[in-house]
């Protein structure tokens, strides 16, 4: 009986601890074990490199979530994406051109939360180690997602792994669908 009822109480103060602190989210230690999804060069809306500088991103999901995307197209409550955005610096003497990813410049996490307004929040670390901050409601991030997200507010269009499952499961945003259809 002592158990169970410390066991409740560990649970009691792990909630109240979670509960306490909603506009931070801590850097997933291991979040570059995650599922790669995709990498882009330049494709940002808030994030500017540095005059004369380009940025390349990689994307990453946590497993069990890409786990219920194969399975059903659509991405589960707490699901996680992290937008991991670097600076990229040319290869200099060993190749003529090209461009190689260096330091993090900042992190943006993503994660579902239907108990939020939107049930997506946004937070931001701005060195990629720091816990992310929570954008407001009002932040572009939020209004873009909404109008031009492929799947559920995410911009799965750009994850050519997923693109096809999306379709498969006839998943696509109506927005989405709207928008690709005007552009054609």
């Amino acid at each position: 009986m002592r158990y169970w009822a410390s066991l409740g109480v560990l649970l009691f103060v792990a909630t109240a601890v979670k509960a306490q602190d909603t506009d931070t989210m801590a850097v997933p230690a291991d979040y570059r074990q995650w599922v790669f999804l995709t990498s882009s060069l330049d494709l940002n809306y808030n994030t500017a490199a540095a005059p004369g500088h380009h940025m390349l991103d990689n994307v990453f999901v946590d497993p069990a979530a890409y786990q219920a995307f194969l399975k059903t197209g659509a991405w589960p409550d707490k699901a996680v994406l992290i937008k991991e955005n670097r600076m990229a610096e040319s290869a200099g003497t060993l190749s003529k051109a090209g461009q190689f990813q260096v330091g993090v410049m900042n992190l943006e996490i993503h994660i579902k939360d239907r108990a939020r307004p939107g049930q997506w929040a946004f937070f931001v670390s701005a060195d990629g180690k720091a816990p992310g901050k929570l954008m407001p409601q009002s932040a572009s991030c939020y209004s873009c997602h909404q109008d031009h997200g492929a799947v559920d507010t995410t911009f799965v269009q750009f994850y050519p792994t997923l693109m096809p499952v999306a379709k498969d499961k006839g998943t696509l945003a109506a927005s989405y669908l709207k928008n690709d259809a005007a552009a054609k």
